[in-house]
């Protein structure tokens, strides 16, 4: 009798059901790694970029030097900036058309400013909910695979005369390793994305606070002239 338990072994054993649960398991949590490292990255960046536009706004610079610097950016702007860009643009256009009450070129700017931060969150969130539903499903797919295993294995017992802890425990060995499989791939999701809703919760409560910060100046502006 094959006494081998190792986890290399347990999984080649395996049968097909099981296995091929596994592999479901094992692309999840590649699939879940490749999407945790891009997006920690990229809220990063983001975080950067706000803290970063967030001192040059505040620095005293006037809008309109402000909004060439950034237009005039060799690469495209990111995430608040390009909040700010779409806002003071939509803002110069309806103030250059004449004739337009300064509530409306606020209030003009304003959505527009809605519209791109609701782009940029979009954008922020994708894959975040891949992550949950491979936190919150792995467990019970390796668990089918451990429930699928344990049913072979008491099977197989029917050809057996005498049933003993070394009979069995080979083949609940196998089904194990299917929820530990499991486990391995919904624990890492699970706090990623626990973690990356934080940060992109902050980050939308930055972005939604420099908005309406922004329309102040705007009305200020506005009623100047």
């Amino acid at each position: 009798m094959n006494t081998d338990l190792s986890i290399f072994h347990l999984i080649t054993e395996a049968s097909f059901v099981v296995q091929f649960v596994m592999l479901i398991l094992f692309t999840a949590s590649l699939v879940s790694w490749t999407f945790i490292f891009s997006k920690r990255k990229e809220l990063n960046r983001a975080i950067e970029i706000t803290d970063e536009f967030e001192e040059q706004f505040w620095s005293g610079v006037s809008l309109s030097e402000l909004y060439r610097k950034l237009a005039a950016k060799d690469f495209e702007p990111e995430g608040i900036e390009k909040i700010f860009l779409a806002g003071y643009k939509e803002f110069s256009r309806m103030r250059l058309s004449g004739n337009v009450e300064p509530a409306v070129q606020v209030e003009s700017a304003q959505r527009v400013m809605r519209i791109e931060l609701l782009r940029e969150l979009d954008r922020l969130d994708e894959h975040l909910a891949f992550l949950a539903t491979v936190g919150s499903t792995s467990p019970y797919v390796g668990l089918f695979g451990t429930v699928w295993g344990i049913m072979n294995s008491f099977m197989g017992l029917g050809n057996v005369k005498q049933a003993t802890i070394a009979t069995v425990a080979p083949g609940i060995a196998e089904a194990l390793v299917a929820t530990a499989i499991g486990l391995f791939a919904a624990i890492p999701a699970v706090v990623a994305y626990n973690r990356f809703s934080t940060r992109l919760d902050r980050l939308t409560g930055r972005y939604e606070l420099f908005v309406e910060e922004f329309i102040v100046l705007l009305q200020r502006q506005a009623h100047s002239k």
